[in-house]
């Protein structure tokens, strides 16, 4: 059961901004690909049905910190990492690396919800299925969890 998922992401010219570095928007975009690839990786999706109810995954919180540029035609390794895992809701933590180098953190927070059309969204239970092959990464050693 993975509680880490790693990807690659190429920088396309489109990413970047007039000083050449990659926009802080696009690690946001990102951040969500890598989250839509982990769970195709679980055999899931963002967006769905589920027990003939529409579900996704709306985001509650996101931010991004930025330690280093990134520019055209660098490629990033993406490292996700599942930082709480709770009954209706996922955290994900995200390292953006060029080789060594640090190039950016995040953090994205979401809630599984029914989706009904005309309906505010509903937060209900992961689906088992999900659920079962989700681990969170154990606390590293220092790391304040100050959100709990």
């Amino acid at each position: 059961m993975p509680s880490e998922f790693n990807t690659t992401r190429s920088v396309e010219f489109s990413d970047t901004d007039m000083a050449g570095i990659v926009h802080f928007s696009r690690f946001f975009v990102f951040m969500e690909a890598a989250e839509h690839a982990f769970l195709r990786s679980l055999g899931t999706s963002v967006a769905g049905t589920w027990e003939g109810r529409r579900v996704g995954w709306p985001r509650v919180g996101a931010s991004c910190d930025y330690l280093n540029p990134a520019r055209f035609e660098d490629v990033l390794d993406v490292r996700l990492k599942v930082i709480r895992k709770g009954t209706r809701s996922m955290t994900y933590g995200f390292e953006f690396q060029r080789g060594d180098v640090l190039i950016a953190t995040g953090r994205l927070s979401t809630v599984f919800c029914e989706c009904a059309p005309g309906q505010p969204f509903r937060a209900i239970p992961i689906p088992d299925f999900i659920a079962d092959r989700i681990l969170e990464c154990p606390e590293e050693e220092g790391e304040d969890d100050a959100e709990g």
